[in-house]
């Protein structure tokens, strides 16, 4: 079995690598223990933010220094999570998840159990239907295999890391004849985002396969997963997958949890899921959230704009609100909230997971 740490560095700029470098000089953090980093860079989380890419390559060389792997080597041992858009109250960082090998736990609670996996990198006609629908619910059971976990019901969270289209990549696929889900690149971002979506909950059996088709993205909003988070990006074309969970002979010294916001303001729900937590409130490490304007364009009944802003893209906006909601519950700002929850949570809403250390540790 494995032991799962985790440690959440403050950043000053999405290449400032300066809080892991004390950490990894100081013993704490061990670099080939290392097994995924999710960050929160502060781009516009739009297809043009290179801040993701930019924090990726800093640390994949600083890492392959140290590792004498090289950054693409690194790319396919470390799975990297960078999620673009900080507003609001937000604050840029990044959360470290180190494993080591350790003699399993007999008796006691289930604690924290992690494990990472990658599809094969996809044609860009493949994006946003069902060849990454199914390629990445074989992944998830492969990331659930390497962490241990057996049962679904364990999941609390399934972070992805999945493509988008650019104009090359378009143009790349017509000129073999393909056709792409979309030529709009902002758009491809949800259609690559909910086919991820969707294959974390045929995974872990929140949607049949008989209900998964090409048609259902970003249209059967009946079909969503209460654990799954994705988040596109420009630099891969493979998913890079995360699952958290917890497992009964985890010698971890953390525990996940996780709730589902109902809608952007959904404080309630995510103070439950503290309540519930077998620790205080102050052992929280970090919380990892999605967020969306709601597609109905109203909010418990009230008219909102954000779908209407011309200026500020819609996940921008949902990203501040849920960012300050739930930095209101927990009083701290430095939290992962990713905005684009299609097939997430219900429309509007999104998945939450909160890792917390126990009382012992």
């Amino acid at each position: 079995m494995y032991r799962i740490d985790v440690h959440k560095i403050g950043q000053s700029g999405p290449g400032d690598l300066s809080g892991l470098k004390a950490l990894i000089e100081a013993g704490t953090i061990k670099p080939e223990q290392i097994i995924a980093m999710m960050g929160k860079t502060e781009g516009n989380g739009c297809v043009n933010d290179f801040t993701r890419e930019y924090t990726t390559v800093v640390l994949s060389q600083y890492l392959g220094g140290l590792l004498q792997l090289t950054p693409k080597a690194v790319e396919k041992r470390i799975a990297f999570v960078m999620s673009g858009g900080t507003e609001g109250v937000l604050s840029p960082h990044i959360t470290v998840f180190t494993r080591v090998t350790a003699d399993p736990v007999r008796m006691g609670p289930k604690r924290l159990a992690a494990g990472i996996a990658f599809t094969r990198e996809f044609l860009p006609e493949e994006l946003g239907r069902m060849a990454q629908i199914e390629a990445t619910a074989q992944a998830v059971m492969e990331a659930m295999r390497d962490a241990g976990i057996a049962d679904p019901e364990d999941v609390h969270f399934v972070q992805v890391k999945c493509p988008l289209l650019t104009a090359e990549r378009i143009r790349e696929a017509a000129g073999r004849g393909a056709q792409v889900v979309t030529h709009d690149n902002y758009e491809s971002m949800g259609y690559s985002r909910g086919a991820s979506a969707l294959g974390v909950a045929y995974a872990l059996g929140e949607v049949q396969r008989s209900q998964l088709s090409d048609a259902c993205v970003l249209n059967d909003w009946k079909l969503n997963s209460g654990v799954a988070s994705t988040s596109g990006g420009i630099e891969l074309m493979y998913n890079a997958i995360i699952v958290f969970g917890n497992a009964a002979a985890s010698p971890s010294p953390y525990v996940c949890a996780h709730t589902v916001m109902r809608d952007a303001i959904d404080a309630r729900s995510v103070m439950d899921a503290i309540a519930g937590l077998p620790v205080p409130a102050a052992n929280i490490v970090n919380v990892f959230a999605k967020a969306e304007a709601d597609p109905s364009g109203s909010t418990r009944g009230r008219r909102h704009t954000m779908l209407e802003d011309s200026d500020i893209n819609q996940t921008r906006h949902a990203r501040a609100v849920v960012g300050g909601v739930i930095a209101s519950v927990v009083g701290d700002p430095m939290i992962y909230v990713s905005g684009g929850a299609e097939h997430q949570g219900p429309p509007g809403g999104g998945p939450v997971a909160i890792i917390a250390r126990t009382e012992t540790f």
